[in-house]
């Protein structure tokens, strides 16, 4: 799913060639009222990339493994939950794609929370069903409850407050831990940022003055809770092939930036803030870990 909202980034940045700054700034201009034509542009551009990365996991991916009669699992003890914040992070950001592109066709409040928010929930839900029918996997009633967590903390927020007060982000650095297993936590940049839960840390990121109405923090000024972990070389703590792994948990407290409150006149910008606003800003940063240690991160990314 980082890889779809990644596509999304490469569209951008093609379209930004095609049009000239004022025309591409008109363009993103999200429309006061319903945008038949842009509403039903965004309909049929997610349904068919909806269809096409189904399709092309049926046949890349889930093809090279057996089929099975429908299945479920119970993972939810495996990768001390990483997997599972995954799958909460997935549905939630395209949830909030699905919100912002209905927003920019013009559609109204509770039509962007119904249709869009749920994007997301929607769209892994078809994957987790594939998953049920593969030998490999099986349908995890674990993973659908974060994907539902995800659409949740999206709509909740739109529904309480009308806005996001709290961000879910994502930031990541590579570990030895993938070179000791590149088939299963990745080989290469690429595929660790995708595979290597050891590198991996969510963020909760909370905007100050959303709660506080400071006048000396500046409004896009945020506090970030983050959760990661460590000496993970398989799912399963009680795997007899890895017996000495040196799994922790990792909680952090930082600094954050919410790009999208940051004030331009720029849609151009605005595009690039919002899909820039996935990732946490690298700060200074104080890690608690399982066992009790505490560390201070000087520039923690």
């Amino acid at each position: 799913m980082k890889k779809f909202y990644g596509y999304i980034v490469v569209l951008l940045c093609v379209s930004s060639s095609l049009f000239s700054q004022s025309k591409l700034n008109q363009f993103l201009q999200p429309s006061d009222t319903l945008n038949t034509s842009r509403r039903n542009a965004v309909v049929i551009s997610e349904v068919s990339l909806a269809t096409i990365t189904l399709v092309g996991l049926d046949q890349l991916w889930y093809a090279d493994y057996p089929r099975s009669k429908f299945r479920t699992i119970n993972d939810s003890n495996e990768w001390l939950q990483m997997d599972k914040l995954g799958h909460v992070f997935s549905s939630y950001q395209l949830g909030r794609l699905g919100a912002n592109t209905l927003n920019w066709a013009g559609a109204s409040k509770s039509n962007q929370i119904i249709y869009g928010s749920t994007l997301g929930l929607g769209f892994l839900t078809a994957v987790e069903v594939m998953d049920g029918f593969s030998a490999e996997w099986g349908f995890s009633w674990a993973d659908m409850a974060a994907n539902a967590l995800g659409t949740g903390l999206f709509a909740g927020q739109e529904l309480l407050w009308q806005e996001q007060r709290i961000l879910l982000k994502y930031s990541f650095h590579r570990t030895r831990f993938a070179e000791q297993r590149p088939d299963k936590l990745g080989n290469g940049l690429t595929e660790e940022f995708l595979k290597d839960y050891n590198g991996q840390t969510y963020w909760l990121s909370a905007n100050i003055n959303s709660f506080l109405k400071t006048e000396f923090i500046p409004n896009w000024v945020n506090l970030a809770f983050g959760y990661g972990a460590d000496g993970m070389l398989t799912g399963d703590p009680n795997d007899p092939l890895f017996p000495d792994q040196n799994r922790i948990r990792q909680y952090y407290l930082s600094l954050d930036i919410d790009l999208s409150r940051i004030k331009t006149n720029s849609n151009v910008l605005k595009t690039i803030f919002d899909v820039l606003n996935v990732i946490k800003i690298p700060f200074p940063a104080i890690e608690l870990n399982s066992r009790g240690h505490v560390k201070l991160h000087y520039f923690y990314f």
